[in-house]
């Protein structure tokens, strides 16, 4: 059955590609765009990416707006819209489900007049609006070779669709070794050798608890609870386990974008008093929604999430470059 739908997934896909390859339903702004996205579901690590894009801009003097279909919680906010708020101070970001709409509506603003250039956070696959730099995030943890379409597999696209991109990052390498991610790398290549290809992994630089910074060395020989609720939770998994020296006494691994409603936090607060758990370990991105909804006296041990990293072991400069250069170069009229 998965496969029959994988196969209606993929002539779906196919269809709607060919019509936007086409140009019919295509929204070109007024502002040159770069677009993030992922080729499978979700956990590829694109809102550190997206960060530290937006961070090229504006050190280049860019003056950039982030766009994103914004998960809600049901409580009116998105995990990753916080995230960024909280990280960018300035950096417009705008959630919405209709994210050309939501662009429009802002640039009639006085805040959107000053933006001059896009971010699309998870675009690839949403290509209403043109864009003149796709980039593409590749878990190195998951083999898209041998993966399936959804909803049999975790692909959202067929490898071949990433003949579309101007470049491809390949992230969480922390979680393989070296020559597994070389290898994927060339095999990448031969799928499409027209892009460029980064290769990048996360680094835990420390742990938080509230406002405290703590040295992520205070996780070994402690017993935890591990929850969170993100795409693919393996690299946070498997980094947790190599940094603490042992596995979760208890885990709680839950769909992405979860929003926490207050069923779920009484039964994770419940599996973490009886687990023997000494703290509770959680997503940043998972804190930002947990933080909103439980203060911290509500919590039967404490709580702690890694500051990350996003750390290039090579291609950093001539990402980068592509970037800025395509931003500089504008819309094409």
């Amino acid at each position: 059955m998965g496969s029959v739908a994988s196969r209606i997934y993929g002539a779906v896909i196919a269809h709607r590609n060919r019509r936007f390859d086409a140009g019919r339903g295509v929204l070109t702004l007024d502002r040159p765009v770069v677009s993030v996205g992922n080729l499978s579901v979700g956990g590829t690590g694109k809102t550190p990416m997206v960060m530290r894009i937006c961070r090229w801009l504006r050190e280049a003097g860019h003056h950039p707006v982030i766009a994103m279909r914004g998960y809600g919680s049901g409580r009116g906010f998105s995990d990753e819209a916080l995230l960024y708020e909280e990280a960018l101070p300035g950096v417009p970001v705008v959630a919405r489900p209709d994210r050309a709409a939501g662009l429009l509506e802002l640039f009639a603003t006085p805040e959107g007049e000053g933006v001059d250039c896009i971010l699309l956070d998870d675009g690839f696959q949403h290509r209403r609006i043109a864009r003149q730099c796709e980039i593409v995030l590749v878990d190195s943890t998951s083999n898209v070779f041998t993966d399936r379409l959804l909803p049999a597999g975790w692909l959202r696209e067929p490898v071949g669709s990433l003949q579309r991109a101007d470049a491809v990052v390949l992230t969480h390498g922390e979680a393989r070794s070296r020559g597994s991610v070389v290898t994927l790398e060339a095999r990448l290549w031969d799928a499409s050798p027209r892009f460029i290809t980064s290769a990048t992994r996360h680094t835990w630089t420390a742990l938080r608890s509230g406002d405290e910074r703590l040295g992520v060395e205070r996780l070994r020989g402690t017993p935890y609870m591990l929850a969170c609720a993100i795409g693919n939770p393996r690299a946070f998994v498997a980094e947790a386990e190599r940094i603490a020296g042992a596995p979760a006494v208890a885990t709680m691994i839950l769909r992405d974008h979860d929003s926490y409603e207050p069923s779920t936090l009484r039964t994770l607060q419940k599996r973490l008093t009886e687990s023997g758990a000494g703290v509770l370990l959680v997503t940043e991105k998972d804190w930002v929604k947990l933080a909103s909804v439980v203060t911290a006296k509500d919590w039967p041990r404490p709580v702690w999430r890694p500051e990350l990293e996003l750390t290039f072991d090579r291609g950093e400069a001539a990402l980068r470059s592509l970037i800025l250069e395509r931003v500089k170069a504008g819309v094409p009229a």
